[in-house]
């Protein structure tokens, strides 16, 4: 029957008709092969579904997850308030350590293999992400190379303020401790003036150490909001499928590492560093985001913000 049944029709008329036509032991290679090359002559497609049994449905299921991700960070309560939500959850951490509330765990050690091989690389790993996404998302909507090139300062501007932060942070414990022969500071070294020669000699330094996990996190994470805004406007975007595949695994990658930054976040708020110390961090970060996003990056002599519409293809002339 499917040799001289109809060539045309829908997918669920054929799949009926290879139902009620054959047997489940009857069904061979032969009779298999000639019902996709039947339902290939219709020019209809299989509804697609997410999952990822074969490329097309891999595909489909980056676009789903894709969408979601773009339509949370659209809300623009969240795009306004996820500096705030830091912030609380840094004042909360902080009161919860200082009661005690919080008990001991894997997570409350430095040794922790996110702590290791992720926070202390941190600012490298943003990078490694968002570089390659940065470029490919913002050469698909707008390939003059001299906005692409303003866009790569921004890489260089945010490394920039990381490094400074940083650096000044490390200054401040140098300039306002002192070195002890223990952690408990008993006996003072006065002949060790910095942390480099206290530490080498085995000894202990205690100073105002400005929590730079509390930077780093929340910086990295308000960085990668910013830069991965322009995902919202690439479907219309004149991008090859290996492109295309890329830039999608990329931020999902880099949404990703946002979730892993956060949690990270609340771990150094419920465990380490002081409240000063950690609110100090905190700010730091939300004033170099402000500073650069909300104030800097809105003057025509900066690197200029992410595109956060799709450009309009010039028309040509004549």
């Amino acid at each position: 029957m499917l040799l001289t049944g109809p060539r045309t029709g829908s997918w669920e008329s054929l799949h009926r008709i290879q139902q009620d036509a054959i047997p489940p032991s009857a069904v061979g290679g032969a009779h298999h092969v000639y019902l996709v090359l039947s339902l290939q002559r219709t020019g209809e497609q299989d509804p697609v579904t997410c999952e990822p049994v074969n490329p097309v449905n891999m595909a489909a299921c980056l676009d789903v997850i894709v969408e979601k991700l773009v339509s949370l960070w659209r809300i623009s309560a969240v795009r306004q308030n996820i500096h705030w939500f830091f912030l609380v959850v840094s004042i909360l951490g902080s009161v919860l350590k200082e009661f005690q509330l919080v008990p001991p765990s894997y997570f409350s050690g430095p040794k922790t293999f996110l702590n290791v091989y992720l926070v202390k690389v941190g600012w490298g790993w943003t990078l490694l992400l968002l570089t390659p996404f940065l470029l490919l998302s913002n050469s698909a909507l707008n390939r003059d190379v001299a906005f692409l090139l303003r866009r790569v300062l921004s890489l260089v501007t945010a490394t920039a303020c990381w490094f400074v932060c940083t650096e000044t942070f490390l200054y401040i414990e140098n300039v306002t401790g002192s070195c002890f022969a223990t952690a408990a500071l008993d006996v003072s070294h006065t002949d060790l003036m910095s942390k480099t020669s206290c530490v080498r000699a085995g000894l202990h330094w205690h100073g105002f150490d400005v929590s730079g996990h509390s930077f780093l996190l929340l910086y990295s994470s308000l960085f990668i909001m910013e830069e991965t805004a322009p995902m919202a406007h690439l479907k219309t975007a004149s991008l090859s499928t290996l492109p295309r595949v890329v830039v999608q695994l990329l931020y999902i990658a880099l949404n990703v590492l946002v979730v892993v930054w956060i949690f990270m976040f609340v771990c150094t708020s419920v465990y380490f560093h002081d409240p000063s110390q950690k609110l100090v961090g905190s700010l730091c970060a939300i004033l170099a985001w402000h500073g650069t996003y909300r104030v800097w990056y809105l003057r025509p002599w900066s690197p200029g913000l992410p595109p956060l519409r799709q450009f309009k293809p010039q028309k040509q002339r004549a």
